[in-house]
């Protein structure tokens, strides 16, 4: 098979490189590549069976047609500020109008009009007054929620209208190589769910394998040459307290983005991906590596609002696997936990015990992950990462009173796998010809706008228009 552009992931980022070449008028022939299902066909079941199912060959929670963006919280930031790297490389001003240009496409395709955090109330500056106090920064960052159901409808709408304009979809079909040829690359090498394999030819290969794939891409950078180095990998954990503690934050902010350099160690720690009235959930990954998220409904609420506390770690040379540590420190926790989320109350981990079902139920805080199992997160956590969120917490008291309680709860391993950086230039190309990396498995960005407005940009290159 042979086409103009060959696209593989149908997350965010290689969404909008397909839509942005229909909307720039390119004649051009295009495929997309997805492991998983359409949007339609996506289905978890723990919904009804109120644990995970181990799904196989995939989890539906983070493969499929729009990636996890579909079964998260849907959550589009629309700050420069936030994200990614992405501005580093194209410049923040260009960065923040591919944002608003990309914004108005989410509109087009029925995300709601409403856009949390930017309102003028006093509270505000009285959240930036603790937060400066506590040693720690607000970033200022408006929030347009889709909200996890009405995501699944707004990728669908995009679903359609990319395969109304012609663009070929390939589902359950897996990349397993690059064809390179003469140092460029031609194209890329599939299996589908049969075993069956093929080669698929283009004239620009786009990966956009998303977090999900960023330890393949790694690897595919190393057996081909691709200039890449070790980024920063995030180890933490998902927080959930009563709405009761949080609800002035949530009511002005929805989101507060909060950074510290906890001492002793200085690292940078951040909240990330906060969803008031939400719920705490289960992504499993190939190597059955359970990791902890977080998702809010529009109009289905919680008593409790969960968000994740990273760390951020950079590794120095010789060591090159960060991608692995992480895993690593999963696959520990997830063992203490008989292949489970572990769950833990902040007031044990001061008081160096484990936490137990008995404790939970008693608790003010209830789970919203069912089958999250009480025991002891600090048995898995790295000394430095435990040390840095628990002083993390501590600060975040000062702003949010009863932050810190004993009750609130903590859910591990949250991970974030985008710590590969391909080498770019500003046209997207790598050191590889003819190749293309976007989206979180880049290393470039983080979450749903950033990578998106990485496909606009990558849509217009390969358009040849600004």
């Amino acid at each position: 098979m042979k086409y103009d552009v060959v696209i593989v992931g149908a997350g965010p980022s290689g969404i909008f490189t397909a839509l942005e070449l229909i909307r720039r008028g390119a004649d051009k022939k295009i495929i997309i590549i997805e492991k998983g299902l359409p949007v339609e066909k996506r289905r978890c079941p723990k919904l009804k069976t109120k644990q995970c199912m181990q799904c196989k060959p995939y989890c539906h929670i983070t493969t499929g047609f729009s990636g996890a963006g579909a079964f998260s919280d849907g959550k589009l930031s629309l700050s420069h500020e936030v994200g990614g790297e992405l501005p580093e490389l194209i410049g923040w001003e260009r960065a923040q109008n591919l944002i608003d240009y990309t914004d108005s496409i989410y509109l087009e395709f029925g995300a709601d009009e409403h856009i949390e955090g930017v309102s003028n109330d006093p509270f505000i500056k009285e959240i930036r007054r603790r937060a400066i106090q506590a040693g720690l920064r607000l970033v200022d960052c408006p929030i347009r929620h889709l909200g996890t159901e009405k995501a699944q409808h707004i990728y669908y709408s995009i679903q359609q209208y990319l395969s109304e304009q012609g663009v070929d979809m390939l589902f359950s079909c897996n990349c397993t190589d690059l064809i390179v040829e003469n140092e460029v690359c031609r194209g890329v090498r599939v299996v589908d769910n049969h075993g069956v394999e093929s080669e698929i030819f283009g004239d620009d290969i786009v990966v956009a394998t998303g977090r999900r794939g960023a330890d393949w891409l790694e690897k595919i950078c190393v057996e081909h040459g691709i200039e890449h180095k070790p980024g920063t990998v995030d180890i933490g954990v998902r927080v959930e307290v009563r709405n009761e503690i949080i609800e002035d934050v949530n009511k002005v902010l929805y989101e507060s983005k909060l950074i510290g350099y906890p001492k002793p160690f200085k690292n940078k720690v951040r909240t990330f991906c906060q969803n008031p009235g939400g719920f705490v959930s289960q992504e499993n990954y190939d190597n059955n590596l359970a990791v902890v998220n977080g998702h809010s409904y529009k109009d289905y609420k919680s008593g409790n609002t969960n968000l994740a506390i990273l760390c951020s770690h950079n590794f120095n040379e010789p060591f090159n696997q960060p991608i692995a540590y992480a895993q690593k420190v999963g696959e520990l926790t997830n063992m203490l936990g008989a292949g489970h989320i572990l769950v833990q109350r902040f007031g044990d981990i001061l008081d160096g015990k484990r936490t137990w079902a008995r404790e939970l139920s008693r608790s003010n805080v209830k789970p919203t992950l069912p089958d999250a199992v009480a025991g002891d997160i600090t048995a898995a956590m790295p000394y430095r990462a435990m040390v840095n969120i628990i002083n993390f917490i501590q600060a975040v008291e000062i702003v949010v009173p009863g932050f810190a309680s004993p009750e609130t709860l903590l859910y591990s391993p949250e991970l974030k796998f985008y710590s590969n950086r391909v080498k770019m230039d500003e046209n997207l190309s790598t050191s590889l010809a003819g190749l293309h990396c976007l989206g979180d498995s880049s290393g470039w960005t983080r979450g749903l706008m950033m990578a998106s407005i990485m496909g606009v940009l990558m849509g217009r290159k390969i358009a040849g228009v600004e």
